[in-house]
Parts: C-alpha cells; sequence; structure tokens
C-alpha cells in the first residue's frame, strides 16, 4: 500500500489480523458500557483515539511490518471501543415513537458525511504533510467526538 511498500495482500492479511482486536474490544466495551455508562467508555475511547493520532506516522514509516501490524491492532481496538456503546446509546437517545428513524438516521448519515470522506482528506493530507498530519486530522476527529459525547447525558438508566 503506498506509500507505506506493502502489497495489498500482505496489508489485507494485516487487517485479518488486527480486525481480532475489534472483535474482542466490542463485547469489552459492551460489558463496561453497561456497568459504567455509555459516556465513560465512549470518553476513554477518544481520549485514547486522540492519542492514537501521534502514533500513526512513527508506526507506519518504521519500516516493521510488526510496527504496522500494532498500528493497525490500536486502531482496530479503539474502533471496537466506540461500537458496543454506540449501538445502545443512539437508541437510547430518541423516544420511542421514532427511536429506529432517529438511532438510524444518526448512525448513517454520521458515517456519510464523517467516514466517506476520510479517506479523501487523508490523501490531500498525505500529499500536504505526510503521515503525521493524518495522525492530526485522527485526533482532531477524535477530540470532536469527546466533545460531543461531553455534551450528552448519559443514557443507561434511562427508562426506555
Amino acid at each position: 500500500m503506498w506509500p507505506l511498500g506493502y502489497t495489498r495482500e500482505t496489508f489485507l492479511g494485516l487487517l485479518c489480523f488486527a480486525v481480532l482486536f475489534m472483535a474482542a474490544a466490542t463485547p469489552l466495551a459492551a460489558l463496561a458500557s453497561d456497568r459504567f455508562g455509555r459516556k465513560p467508555v465512549l470518553i476513554v475511547g477518544g481520549v485514547l483515539a486522540i492519542l492514537s493520532g501521534f502514533t500513526m506516522e512513527p508506526l507506519l514509516t518504521h519500516g516493521s511490518t510488526w510496527a504496522v501490524a500494532l498500528f493497525l491492532c490500536i486502531e482496530l481496538f479503539l474502533m471496537g471501543i466506540t461500537f458496543a456503546p454506540m449501538g445502545a446509546l443512539l437508541p437510547e437517545l430518541f423516544p420511542t415513537q421514532v427511536r429506529y428513524t432517529g438511532a438510524s438516521a444518526a448512525y448513517n448519515l454520521g458515517g456519510i458525511v464523517g467516514a466517506s470522506v476520510a479517506p479523501f482528506f487523508a490523501q490531500k493530507l498525505v500529499a500536504m504533510g505526510g503521515l503525521s498530519w493524518v495522525g492530526g486530522y485522527v485526533s482532531a476527529a477524535a477530540l470532536i467526538s469527546v466533545l460531543a459525547v461531553l455534551s450528552l447525558k448519559e443514557t443507561r438508566d434511562r427508562e426506555l
């Protein structure tokens, strides 16, 4: 994968390994979300994601397959941390009459508006300043997410 120098097959193999960390993080985050609340789990995941942005350039340009694998494992683990609480949080934000519509619209519009442009921005940022700029973008996006979560009320004990 340009500019990392890995073949598509090698990088996909690393992703297949790293997705196991996402698979492990999701049920762990679900348990934590039920015990401590959605907000605390999302805030911890968000703060760790802010920090992870700073690891992007050093790990991906280290020249080691293990460093790339470590980065992918970290990122997918953090993704798993957010998946579980979001699955509970989004429906809990809406009244019963519009719960599914509200949750699905929020989730899908967030994905379309936020995630769909990330690869475009990442390519532009690499061209402008390198992978460290992309790491900054990751950290900035995570900071915005943490601020958004901080503005929400905890929904764990809310009557539905």
